[in-house]
């Protein structure tokens, strides 16, 4: 049993240093080993004992560990069944597995279609001048000349709820053509209350949660003595940079002023090389013109651009989103994704089939907003840039793909609906009297992560949570408490319209609050 078990180690041990050269840390890791190999902390004579040392004794211990909890999160998000097909292993149910594909052939057309109709190519080479223009224009990037009137959105989130409402489970007869109110006929798992109660306990118990109430006083503007409390102790939880332990401190909400140091050290995206990467990833835009650019700027227009609380960033997420188009890094999240990144044949001498994007990544309508709260955690592009890219690595990329993971969007959508079925009733009812369909009223919420709906402070205490608990179910079950507290204005209401007029303001809600009253006792509000 020793020898099988010491095996068992050993083996772990050899994946896990295959998967960590595969991080973007490593190379600055293996640097640091270097340097510390020949310092004078290391003897010659007893080489692996004092190198063993050494690590112990400097930071470099604590770089190791936040590489193993970083690989450990990613893997235990994505716990599927290891089988010998790799497309099977991503997702078991042939239907899904199918209707994933579909989706893709239908986006991939509607990509061509465009560039037959507007007459321009997927993707060219930059011309000098054009080139010049924009480099001189990078920091002021929404005064860049280029046409987008006859551009359109390739979808938008309610396009991607018709796919999903037309999926079809063969081992599951249809007793009557009538409207279906749930996802039941999809055999996924999802938590309930209970469940959600137990897994989020820490929350619900809090007594001096950061978000649950105003921070600072109306009259002279001054922090609160809890923030300031937690302000010392946050700094003392980044002095140490253990992943883990702020993760554990963000549970009670993150000050402002620590909010992105601790997003960037739970997500491991303050890599050594992030300047280098960049300055890589900008020149990348500035010599290749794609179609997707311009699909990004007119998407940064019709969003970012007309939200009061996001337009001051329009110059900065023109740059981000142009780099994110071309990061091929992303598409690491195709190992644990049902999609596959399209494959096109590009017009070059000779000519070539490659991914399109470089990134794999087809941007809908409203993609932009993944990346907008973001632009108010950092005054640098750098850190912004890759802590977006890493929380859509982590999260976002399940929010627009067909999956049966507990995380996807599906998983989302059903435990949106039991919530609301089994401790709402009377709103549940009163839509279903009125043939409105429950997912259609919070789909847009879900799929964008709420950003755009509500406040910036509360919006990023509600991804702190997220981050927390590394978990997107704190999603549905806020979507379910604000239906919950607008119970009486929607009982007075009996159509579509009225019901999303009812819930067009989420500006005067709390988000913290309403997850605590949810996770104390039933959603009763």
């Amino acid at each position: 049993m020793e020898e099988l078990k010491d095996k068992s180690l050993h083996l772990t041990a050899e994946k896990l240093a295959e998967e960590l050269q595969k991080m973007d840390n490593y190379n600055g890791f293996y640097e640091d080993l270097q340097v510390l190999a020949a310092s004078h902390d290391v003897s010659i004579d007893d080489f692996k004992s004092t190198l063993v040392q050494a690590v112990n004794k400097g930071s470099m211990e604590i770089n190791l560990r936040n590489a193993v909890f970083h690989w450990l999160r990613s893997h235990g998000n994505n716990k599927q069944t290891v089988v010998r097909d790799e497309i099977t292993s991503r997702e078991s149910l042939d239907y899904l597995r199918k209707a994933q594909i579909t989706w893709e052939k239908r986006i991939q057309k509607s990509l061509e279609s465009m560039c037959e109709e507007i007459g321009i190519n997927l993707s060219c080479y930059r011309s000098i001048g054009d080139r010049e223009e924009m480099l001189q224009k990078w920091n002021e990037l929404s005064t860049y000349n280029t046409s987008l009137e006859r551009l359109r959105p390739v979808y938008a989130p309610k396009d991607f709820l018709e796919v999903l409402f037309s999926l079809h489970n063969p081992n599951y007869r249809m007793i009557s053509d009538d409207m279906i109110w749930d996802f039941t006929y999809l055999p996924l798992k999802v938590k309930t209350l209970s469940e959600l109660k137990h897994f989020y306990r820490d929350l619900a118990t809090a007594d001096l949660l950061l978000g649950l109430t105003t921070l600072t006083t109306i009259s002279g503007g001054s922090t609160s003595q809890g923030e300031k409390d937690r302000i010392i102790r946050g700094e003392e939880v980044l002095a140490h940079q253990h992943a883990p332990v702020c993760q554990e401190y963000l549970k009670l909400g993150a000050p402002r002023s620590l909010r992105g140091r601790l997003w960037s050290q739970i997500l491991g995206s303050n890599v050594k090389s992030s300047e280098h990467d960049y300055l890589e990833l900008k020149q990348r835009v500035l010599h290749y013109d794609i179609l997707i650019d311009k699909l990004i700027t007119k998407d940064v227009q019709l969003t970012a651009c007309n939200d009061d609380q996001y337009f001051v960033f329009e110059d900065v997420l023109h740059q981000i989103m142009l780099c994110f188009t071309r990061d091929t890094s992303v598409l690491s999240v195709f190992n644990s994704s049902t999609s596959r990144p399209i494959l096109t044949w590009l017009k070059s001498k000779p000519p070539k089939e490659t991914t399109y994007p470089p990134n794999g990544i087809i941007p809908f309508h409203g993609f932009t907003m993944y990346a907008a709260p973001v632009c108010y955690l950092f005054n640098d592009p750098v850190p912004l840039y890759f802590t977006f890219r890493a929380f859509y690595q982590r999260y976002w990329f399940r929010l627009h793909e067909i999956s049966s993971h507990p995380q996807g969007i599906l998983g989302l959508c059903i435990l949106f609906q039991r919530l609301l079925q089994r401790h709402e009733t009377k709103i549940w009812s009163h839509f279903m009297s009125n043939n409105i369909h429950p997912i259609r009223v919070v789909f847009k919420w879900l799929m964008k992560g709420f950003s755009g709906f509500l406040l910036p402070e509360q919006l990023l205490n509600l991804w702190d949570m997220i981050l927390a608990y590394d978990s997107l179910e704190v999603l549905p079950l806020l979507a379910v408490t604000i239906l919950s507290f607008r119970k009486d204005n929607l009982l007075q209401v009996n159509t579509l319209p009225n019901v999303e007029s009812v819930l067009i303001d989420l500006s005067s809600l709390n988000v913290m609050s309403l997850l605590q009253l949810a996770l104390k006792g039933p959603i009763k509000m």
